[in-house]
Formats: structure tokens, C-alpha cells, sequence
């Protein structure tokens, strides 16, 4: 064992994932204890997409409209990511901490959603001598707690991790990042799935509460001695703008409406499959539920590899914005595939397309993140950073909202013989909601390619003698870097 160990210290960088994400100032051990928080973010958001979601509807009976409105509050505070992030770039504190505040502030609430969200669950489902409006008003109120601290915590930690990492090294950081974002889902979904086999209402008091703990307690560990006390930055004395007058400013520095338009664009159009994946696979190929579950481990698998991908171009210079239009021409190609699989009774056409689809919004995700990094003016990371969040989720979750509603719409009206005969089956909504999702991530390119466009003839005009990173000099840190 220890002749392997130190045959992995003496490998090439090449042959470890992320070793390049490490820099003097973000040491490797200091990076991978800083990425905790996402480990803490991706359980509890598996908790409350994954596990509740089946628990509510199956051992507690909670009628499935109640379940989606409860799962889809935590969005309600995802277009206030933008206001959160330009709060922890304007924090007062004589302690000198900007950051730190805001991401234990987000730990604390998801703590204090998680601990009292098993009783309201149980009041939900009638256990209780209570009116049923009691266990709503309960069950809301948590939710809404527990989403307020994963979107504190989510974008000011990316705020944190940006001002601790120098700009060549921020590709690698966002990668490593959202991969563990990933895996955590994963690994939590499966330990989750395995505490609740026997449920009980007693395991799953102790599944929560102790999620609750967990995340806290890693959250704490992520921030340990992470942040530099720097009294005059959030000294209360200096002057700060107000949101109106940083926006204005920040809209100044480039095209941050087109490069927001397309960060939303693409995000509906990869989220709209997010529901009807497992279906897809059950109604329309006749899959079992164990093969559909894999088919998330699948997608994320894809999205994992598109991320160290581009992770690994935007290293060698690549602009981010034609890694971003690329991952939606992916991920458009990956949805024609997967249009094809109901025709051919292909499951393996069918793997092969998520898999693609997840690759492509991997690509995409990254791209645009890094893109709204490097263009950040130094003072207003927190607000880019928010900004890109609040848009991201609030598209997202209104797909998710929007996809169901339109496979329902399109099947009724095939199913009754408006299209035709030949259209009078289940797979027809499905398709068209995945024709949409070409649709839209066309649109997503038209939107990105002249940011790319931009950026490419600015780095041919460069000089061979300076340096450049994706046509920005290094030395330039304000205003439009595209």
C-alpha cells in the first residue's frame, strides 16, 4: 500500500484530476476542505428533491400537488441570490470577515429548517390531532428556511472561493466544485435510500436531523481559518451603493443582459427533461425502476466528465463562452438522440443521449459560470456570482414546473386525435417537449456566439508579448474582460 502511495505522489499532474486546481494561495488540502460546503449543499438538496419527494407521496401519503408545491418553495428565494451575493460584497463588520457571515448565516438556517422539517412532515400527513393547515403552514415554513440557506450558502461560498483562487486557476476551482456538488448528490442518494429501506417515522426523524447536524458541522469545517480579516473592506464607514446603483454600474462594464439572457435560455432548456427522464424510460421504452434510476447516476456521470472537460480547455485558453455554446450543441444533439430511442425501442439509444445531455449541460454550466467570473469586476464578485445563480435556478425551476404541464397538454390533445393517428401515442408530448429543448439551446447559441465572437477577434489582436487568458491580460482585474 504505501509503494502505492507514493507512486501516486510521483505521478503527473496529468494523470490527477484537479491537481492543476491547486495554486500557493489555495492549497490543495485548503481547496478540498473549502469544497465541503458543497458537499453540505448537495445532500440537502437530495434530501429535498430525492428522498422526500418519494416519502412524502409513498409512506406518507401526501397528495403529489401539495409535494411539488412544498419541493419547488426553497425557488421562491432563488431570484434573491443576486441581492445576497451583492450583500456579502458590502458587508460592515469590525471583525473584518465578508464572506464567512453569510455562508455560516446559510448554515445555520438550513440547520434550523432540517430539525423542525421531520414533525412538520409528519403533521403534513395527518398523523395529528391538529387541522391539516397547521402541518401545511409547518412544512412550508421549513422548506422556505432550508432553501433560504442553500442559496446563501451555494453563492456566497462560490464569492469566497473566487477571491481565495487567482484568476488561471478559477476553471479548475469551479470544476472541482461542482463535481463534488455531484458526487455528493449521488453518494447521499444512495445512503438515504438504504437508512429509509425499513421506514419507520422514528428513522426518518433521525435521517433528518441528522442531515441537519452533518451539514452544519461540514460547513463549519469548510470555513475554518478560510477567509483573511480585512477591517478596512468592511469597514461601516466606507461608502457602499445601493443594489439599483451597483446593478447599473455592473450592466456598464459589458453585455451582461445577453450573457444572462443566455445563461437563462440555456438553463430552461437543459432542466425541462429533469422530470420526464425515469418516465420517458418507463412509459415510453418500458424500462423497470431500478434500470430508470440508474439513468440519473448516468446524466450525472455525464455532467462530471463535461465538467473536468471544460475545466481542462479553458486551462489552455479556450474562451468560456465557446465552451458554454458548444455544451448547448451538445446537449442539443444528446435530446435528438434520445427523440430517436422511442421510434428504434432502443434503451441503449436511450443511455447514450442522457448521457450526452449530461456531458452537454456540464459544458454549458461551466462556461457560462466561468465567463461571469473572468468578467466580474473585483468588487463586485458577489453580485455577478448571485446574479448568475439567480437566474440559473429560476429558469431551471421553472422548467421543471413547465415540462409537466406541457407532456400532459400535448399527450391529451394527441391522445385525442387532434395530431392525427399517427401522433396518438404517449411518446408524442415527450417529444415535443424534447424539440423545445433543441429549440431553446439553438436559441442559446445565438445568444452566446457573439460573446464568443467578441473575445476570439480580441485575442488575434493581441500581441504575442502579452500575456493572455482567454483574450483578457492577466494584469487587467475591472470591467469587461471579453
Amino acid at each position: 500500500m504505501s509503494r502505492i502511495a507514493r507512486a501516486w505522489m510521483h505521478a503527473p499532474k496529468d494523470w490527477l484530476p484537479f491537481a492543476d486546481a491547486a495554486s500557493p494561495t489555495l492549497p490543495m488540502r485548503r481547496l478540498l476542505r473549502l469544497s465541503l460546503f458543497q458537499v453540505a449543499v448537495g445532500m440537502v438538496s437530495t434530501l429535498l428533491i430525492g428522498t422526500l419527494n418519494r416519502v412524502m407521496i409513498v409512506e406518507l401519503g401526501v397528495p403529489t400537488w401539495l409535494v411539488a408545491g412544498m419541493i419547488s418553495l426553497p425557488l421562491v428565494f432563488a431570484p434573491l441570490r443576486a441581492l445576497i451575493g451583492f450583500r456579502s460584497d458590502q458587508h460592515k463588520s469590525v471583525l473584518g470577515w465578508r464572506r464567512i457571515p453569510y455562508i455560516w448565516m446559510g448554515a445555520i438556517m438550513m440547520f434550523c429548517g432540517l430539525s423542525i422539517m421531520p414533525f412538520a412532515l409528519i403533521l403534513l400527513s395527518g398523523d395529528s390531532w391538529a387541522p391539516p393547515v397547521v402541518g401545511q403552514i409547518a412544512a412550508a415554513i421549513s422548506f422556505l428556511v432550508v432553501g433560504a440557506g442553500l442559496h446563501t450558502t451555494q453563492t456566497v461560498g462560490l464569492a469566497l472561493a473566487t477571491d481565495l483562487s487567482p484568476p488561471e486557476q478559477q476553471p479548475q476551482v469551479v470544476a472541482l466544485l461542482s463535481v463534488m456538488l455531484l458526487g455528493s448528490m449521488l453518494m447521499t442518494a444512495v445512503i438515504f435510500g438504504a437508512l429509509l429501506a425499513n421506514f419507520s417515522q422514528i428513522r426518518l426523524i433521525q435521517c433528518i436531523q441528522g442531515a441537519a447536524l452533518l451539514s452544519v458541522s461540514l460547513t463549519l469545517v469548510a470555513l475554518w481559518k478560510q477567509e483573511v480579516r480585512n477591517p478596512a473592506i468592511t469597514s461601516p464607514e466606507r461608502e457602499r451603493p445601493a443594489f439599483a446603483e451597483a446593478w447599473e454600474a455592473l450592466r456598464h462594464t459589458g453585455p451582461w443582459t445577453r450573457r444572462l439572457a443566455a445563461v437563462g435560455l440555456g438553463s430552461f432548456g437543459f432542466a425541462l427533461q429533469d422530470v420526464l427522464l425515469e418516465p420517458y424510460g418507463g412509459q415510453v421504452l418500458g424500462l423497470s425502476v431500478s434500470l430508470t434510476t440508474l439513468l440519473t447516476a448516468l446524466f450525472a456521470s455525464g455532467g462530471v466528465l463535461g465538467f473536468m472537460r471544460a475545466a481542462r480547455v479553458i486551462g489552455f485558453g479556450r474562451d468560456p463562452h465557446s465552451i458554454a455554446g458548444h455544451g448547448a450543441m451538445i446537449g442539443a444533439l444528446g435530446f435528438a438522440v434520445v427523440i430517436l430511442a422511442a421510434p428504434l425501442a432502443s434503451s441503449w439509444t436511450f443511455a447514450a443521449g442522457t448521457f450526452v445531455i449530461g456531458v452537454g449541460a456540464g459544458l454549458f454550466q461551466h462556461g457560462t459560470l466561468t465567463a461571469c467570473m473572468r468578467a466580474a469586476p473585483q468588487p463586485q464578485i458577489g453580485l455577478v456570482l448571485g446574479a448568475w445563480g439567480a437566474v440559473q435556478a429560476t429558469c431551471a425551476g421553472a422548467a421543471i414546473a413547465t415540462s409537466g404541464i406541457l407532456r400532459d397538454v400535448i399527450n391529451h390533445v394527441a391522445e385525442a386525435g387532434l395530431l392525427g393517428p399517427a401522433l396518438a401515442d404517449p411518446a408524442t408530448g415527450y417529444g415535443f417537449v424534447y424539440l423545445a429543448e433543441i429549440a431553446l439551446l439553438f436559441a442559446t447559441i445565438a445568444a452566446i456566439g457573439p460573446l464568443a465572437r467578441a473575445t476570439d477577434a480580441w485575442q488575434h489582436a493581441t500581441t504575442p508579448q502579452e500575456p493572455v487568458w482567454s483574450g483578457l491580460p492577466i494584469h487587467h482585474s475591472a470591467g469587461e474582460r471579453t
